[in-house]
């Protein structure tokens, strides 16, 4: 099927730089689009050039009403739609405005960031496990401030574990909050990335915004709150059955962790580990987990992240064959030199 739509200021726009929103509509729904001095040519199965052109009849509709699109946001929104079939550009466009507030509009650069979102909206305690640069901590952030202002909630808390990564930063001077700010300066910095500094400070001063470590939750009801729990893969089990039992009426719960980042000493069981078996199957929680492809920092963060996942996968199938060999040994078989592993020699007590 051909289609041919007439070029405007408008639709103009919606190519990007160096046509890369037109590369993204062609791969991800497997048609041809081709550039005329005064129109777009549209090829392919009828009905994805008719998601094309219904991609050019609402961005026209946007920009007509005054939409304006922020910082790759209408090349995520592209990614999101030929994910999943069922959201139009102006659908997503309209979930963002619903989610405006202060200096910034939340919108989802991908799938799970979408469900997420979703999940946060309709659900008392939502999950968000993935890898660093995902929108965990952010996204959820958002949704609280959010809340505060329109006033679904009275407050927001932010909890941390206080786990070094992977270094010890000895003894700190000043007052108890100057002691574990520094663990905490992940969720200062998206709170002052969202809001005016002035009234970060305000409502840091009066509690309505409360950042404090996981410690500090113990004994407490948390009612008319939005409660997250950020870096949750460092808590321990009982910190994490602890906070999970917090809340109180009205209140919504988010928890965050990276299950690939555990900074627990002596090989301590992760408590975000230990949560996702324990409470899998409890109604009213939501599960969203991210990849890799959800990664919205740097370019270079999506390749990283999937080299440590395939070394990871590497070292597992090398342990796998190496148990299969040992197996064989002891049966009888035989053993490859390459799986051979040298035997230290025991020093063996004897009598007489």
């Amino acid at each position: 099927m051909k289609k041919s739509i007439e070029i405007s200021p408008n639709i103009e726009a919606l190519f990007g730089t160096r046509d890369e929103n037109l590369h993204v509509l062609e791969d991800g729904l497997n048609i041809n689009i081709d550039l005329r001095s005064d129109s777009i040519e549209l090829e392919g199965a009828p009905r994805d050039v008719a998601r094309a052109e219904q991609v050019f009849a609402d961005f026209d509709h946007l920009q007509r009403s005054g939409y304006t699109f922020h910082n790759g946001d209408l090349n995520s929104m592209l990614r999101v739609l030929i994910a999943d079939p069922k959201v139009s550009l102006r659908g997503l466009a309209d979930a963002g405005k619903q989610r405006s507030f202060g200096r910034r509009t939340v919108q989802p650069k991908s799938l799970n960031q979408r469900r997420y979102l979703d999940a946060i909206e309709t659900h008392d305690m939502v999950f968000g496990i993935g890898p660093a640069g995902t929108g965990k901590t952010y996204l959820a952030v958002a949704m609280a401030i959010s809340a505060l202002l329109s006033k679904r909630v009275n407050r927001i808390i932010l909890a941390r574990p206080a786990v070094e990564a992977g270094e010890r930063l000895g003894f700190l001077p000043g007052t108890l909050q100057e002691k574990i700010d520094p663990y905490l300066r992940p969720l200062y910095d998206a709170l002052y990335d969202m809001l005016d500094p002035e009234k970060v400070d305000r409502y840091l001063e009066k509690n309505v915004i409360e950042i404090a470590p996981i410690a500090f939750m113990r004994g407490r009801t948390l009612n008319d709150s939005f409660v997250i729990l950020d870096e949750a893969q460092n808590t321990t089990s009982e910190q994490m059955k602890m906070f999970v039992t917090r809340l109180g009426f009205n209140s919504k719960a988010v928890i965050t962790g990276d299950v690939t980042q555990i900074d627990l000493p002596n090989a301590r069981r992760s408590g975000l580990l230990e949560a996702v078996d324990v409470l899998k199957g409890v109604e009213g929680l939501a599960f969203t987990y991210f990849d890799d492809g959800d990664v919205v920092r740097h370019h270079l963060v999506q390749r990283i992240i999937r080299a440590y996942d395939e070394r990871k996968a590497r070292m597992e199938g090398e342990q796998l064959s190496l148990l299969e060999s040992r197996a064989l040994a002891r049966e009888g078989g035989s053993i490859s030199v390459a799986h051979s592993i040298p035997v230290l020699p025991v020093e063996l007590e004897t009598k007489g």
